[in-house]
Parts: structure tokens; sequence; C-alpha cells
């Protein structure tokens, strides 16, 4: 009996399933990466990249709102400049600045997220996906901020970027339906909130989730920036984040500012 197949026999007997597997790969891979002596800090600053606060359904995605309090201030007590994403991006910022961004628009960091960075006065960037925020999707009620909250988010400072209309893997769309989800995307905001996105985060994020098609028509829909999840692996033309996950502590978190993870991508 091959290997593949005892364990897909073990982990149906014991109940586990694919995302289980997968994050505790994650968890053992940041593990080890972490224990790496290795400091790659980029010389405009890092971009991390968030999800939710406080949203379990989002698995390794959602930071408890603990955690996150103790990531920010973590960055503070380390002398860490918190920036606009758009500063570092354009390399307008230095080594010791950090970027905070949010995927998904979820309900959680306006509950748990946006309050603490408004207490530190440090700004930050909300990536939307239209559908979602319309209430099309098949998720819980509440799970997502509505434009009403949107909106409330960005009068108080927040940047409001695309993510995309449903939050497709653009690495598997055609031309067409390329097209639709970047410029429809783009069309809704700015009809529901009066502000035109000029940024665009990668759906999943990872090196095969987009293509140069999608980056071509990204930038002739009106995007002038383009971020992904991964770092070193990235597409051409778009702008490195660090990915952040429920694991990061603060030996974890620490790995992911000097660079632990830059030649790292989420297995899922």
């Amino acid at each position: 009996m091959s290997t593949r197949l005892v364990l897909k026999r073990l982990t149906r007997r014991t109940g586990l399933r694919r995302h289980h597997v997968a994050a505790a790969r994650m968890c053992c891979e940041r593990a080890l990466l972490a224990a790496v002596p290795r400091s790659r800090t980029a010389a405009s600053g890092r971009i991390l990249c968030y999800h939710s606060v406080g949203t379990p359904a989002w698995g390794v995605n959602d930071v408890s709102p603990r955690r996150f309090a103790q990531h920010l201030h973590w960055l503070l007590d380390a002398g860490c400049r918190i920036v606009p994403a758009e500063a570092i991006a354009r390399g307008q910022a230095g080594p010791r600045d950090v970027a905070l961004t949010f995927d998904d628009n979820l309900a959680s960091v306006e509950r748990n997220a946006a309050p603490l960075l408004a207490s530190v006065r440090v700004p930050w960037t909300l990536f939307v996906v239209t559908d979602w925020a319309e209430g099309r999707h098949d998720f819980e009620r509440g799970t997502f901020l509505d434009w009403a909250a949107i909106e409330r988010l960005a009068g108080q400072g927040a940047a409001i970027g695309s993510h995309s209309v449903t939050h497709p893997n653009f690495g598997r769309l055609d031309e067409h339906r390329t097209v639709v989800e970047l410029e429809q995307s783009r069309q809704v905001i700015e009809q529901r909130l009066g502000i035109v996105p000029q940024s665009f985060a990668i759906p999943l994020g990872q090196s095969d989730n987009w293509n140069a098609t999608a980056q071509a028509t990204a930038e002739a829909a009106g995007y002038e920036l383009v971020y992904a999840q991964a770092g070193e692996t990235r597409p051409a033309g778009t702008v490195a984040r660090t990915f952040i996950t429920r694991f990061d502590g603060k030996r974890l978190f620490n790995a992911a500012l000097r660079g632990a993870f830059d030649t790292w991508e989420e297995w899922v």
C-alpha cells in the first residue's frame, strides 16, 4: 500500500480534513523558517497582510484581537513607524517603516482592529470584495462589512482598495472574467463611496494566483499598485506583502519582520 493511500485513510479515520493538514504544515514551516538566522531588511519597509481580527471561521488567516494588539504594541515598542502602504509601495519609506493592510472587508476588523488603530493614530488599508460588501455570499450573516461600515472606516482615515468582485483565483480566469473582476470592483467602490481606488490586492495572493494578462488588465483598468501576498516569489510588477497568521506569536512575528518568510508561500 502506498504512503499516500495510508495517509489518506488515516486522515479519514481521525476526522482530519485538508485544511487541518494545511494549517499544521503552515505552522511547522513558519516555525522552522523562523529558526534560521536570516535578515532581509526591506529598503523601503515592510507591508503586513492581515485578514480577520476575531473571525475564527477564517482559520489560519484569523488573528485574535489580543494577538493583534500585541503585534501593534511590539511594532511601536521596537521603534517602527507605521506608514501608509502606498508610501512603502512607492519606495518613499525607510527600512524600519511598516504598513498594515487587511483583506476581505471582514466585520471583525471594524469591531476589533479599527478602534485600536485609531487610538494610536496610525494609517491602514482595507481591501474590499465588492460582492461581499453587497451581501452576495454564502457566509454567515454579519461576517463582512457592508458599505455603510466601509464608508465609516474611510471617513476615519482608512485607505480603501479593491480586492475584486467575487474573490476568484485570477490564475484560472479567462481574459473576459479578469476584466470584469478588475473593472467592475473599481466602479462599484466609486459608486458606493465616491472613492476611486488606485490599489488592488490579489485574492489568495500567491505566485500562481496572478499572471501577466491580469497585471496588464489591472494597469489598463487604472490601478497604480497591485499587492501580492508572496514576498520574493511574487509575480512581476506586484508589490510584496508579508502574510501574518494566527500562529504568529512574538518569535514568529519578529521573524516575519526580519524577512524569514520572504521566500515562503502559503500551502493550501
